[in-house]
């Protein structure tokens, strides 16, 4: 009875009923649907406010501010140079196993459904996106929950609260008290974890059936080949380098991969990939920076889909595509898989907007990849949460913004030493960032007494 306490296990166990009523009674299964719809729209709901209130509340205690600013330059150069690793892991895989090779699909009609993703996306352009990045008022980035431009909020408003507040302002006082009430809302709402699982895994079999299961499956097989070889080679090579034990991380976020592998939604995972980071070690204006950055900007996941999809695309359609044009469309990959959405279908809304933009390849071969997207968004998303919280790690200890100590608590392995060694002045800044937090708290308790 206590196993069945733990929300992994009633997660495993909704995902295995929604399999079998999924092949048993597909329009029972579709039926669930609005089950897994109402609970990634919670979880949704609770993303803009966590975000601001864990970085805010982080950035009141900043020391120095040019911790920020190497902040930003080394999340982005982890970002860029990880995910341009998994683009091209990818891209070496489509072009050696070629799973659209003699398909000859040259006569397809665009589907509606790849028009109406098409048409949706829009053209790409460098100055449109950046513009998007900015909300139009405070209220409507909350309102719409786009994480990048919430982060830029909550940069803002943390600067300028530790520029003009002192540690016992109200205002401090008051970010504390809203984290913890927003993740005690979080504790509710992830109770209804295992019928959200249920209701959307059940509502995907019930769709499409086994057919869609055998359907293109060496595509599929090639896909989540090469997500699996990212995570384990590329990704266990990091965590290796900065001394974590890889499979003690996995286990750590182990309820948040079944989450995710139930609704094919990145999403799902973060506000308790925030909590559990923070526990685990993890400084708190690292995890409310790096962690929503990664979200947008580190999409592993995202970038082998997109790679491989417009490998097979070519190879499908029998359309010349030479090498130097592969390694042109990367490059604009490498832009426009940047930024969005991380719920289900976000990656094939994306490649619809590339190939709008740079014509090099038939729009009709969209239609190939659509019935198999579901399948292929569960991987995408893994990839991306597995990659985001490595990506955390990385930077705590190259920030050494790290607890060992609490890190050995909560997955009960000792961490290594790291090959990514923080400089002089980081360690500077995180010692007198831990001792102004002692004395903070210090004095707050002798307040209260």
């Amino acid at each position: 009875m206590t196993l069945l306490k733990k929300l992994h296990v009633q997660v495993l166990i909704a995902l295995v009923a929604a399999i079998i009523i999924g092949f048993a009674a597909p329009g029972w299964a579709v039926a669930m649907k609005p089950l897994g719809q109402a609970f990634i729209a919670l979880l949704k709901m609770m993303l803009a406010p966590i975000v601001f209130v864990t970085l805010v509340h982080g950035l009141t205690h900043v020391q120095d501010m040019r911790k920020l600013g190497r902040l930003g330059v080394k999340s982005l150069a982890y970002f860029e140079v990880v995910s341009t690793v998994a683009m091209l892991v990818g891209f070496v895989l489509v072009n050696l196993v070629q799973p659209g090779d003699g398909l000859h699909a040259t006569n397809l009609a665009e589907s509606s459904a790849a028009i109406k993703a098409t048409s949706s996306a829009g053209e790409i352009s460098v100055t449109s996106y950046l513009l998007s990045l900015i909300p139009h008022t405070l209220v409507d980035a909350f309102a719409k929950g786009d994480i990048i431009q919430v982060l830029l909020i909550s940069l803002l408003a943390g600067i300028a609260i530790n520029r003009t507040c002192g540690p016992e302002s109200i205002a401090v006082r008051a970010l504390d008290e809203a984290q913890t009430i927003l993740f005690k809302m979080l504790g509710f709402i992830m109770k209804l974890a295992p019928l959200g699982a249920f209701g959307a895994m059940a509502a995907a079999i019930g769709s499409y059936g086994g057919d869609t299961l055998l359907y293109l499956l060496k595509l599929i097989a090639v896909y989540y080949a090469a997500s699996l070889f990212f995570v384990f080679g590329v990704l266990g090579s990091i965590s290796w380098s900065i001394g974590l034990p890889f499979m003690a991380v996995l286990r750590l976020i182990r309820d948040e991969i079944l989450l995710v592998f139930g609704t094919a939604s990145g999403e799902v995972a973060f506000p308790r990939l925030i909590e559990k980071l923070k526990r685990s070690g993890c400084d708190e204006v690292v995890v409310g920076f790096v962690l929503p950055a990664g979200y947008s900007f580190n999409l592993d996941g995202t970038a082998i889909y997109m790679a491989i999809a417009v490998g097979f695309i070519a190879q499908a359609t029998d359309t010349p595509f030479s090498l130097w044009q592969q390694l042109g469309l990367l490059a604009v990959l490498s832009i426009t898989s940047k930024g969005g959405t991380t719920v289900a279908g976000g990656a094939f809304i994306k490649l619809a907007a590339t190939l709008q933009s740079v014509h090099v390849l038939p729009l009709s071969g969209l239609g190939l990849l659509f019935g198999i997207d579901r399948i292929m968004a569960t991987a995408t998303a893994l990839t991306n949460i597995v990659g985001n919280t490595v990506a955390v790690f990385a930077i705590a200890r190259w920030e050494g913004s790290f607890d060992s100590n609490a890190f050995a608590q909560a997955t009960g392995k000792q961490p290594g030493r790291s090959l990514l060694r923080p400089s002089a002045a980081a360690i500077r800044e995180a010692q007198a960032e831990a001792k102004a937090e002692a004395v903070a708290t210090s004095s707050s308790s002798t307040l209260r007494s």
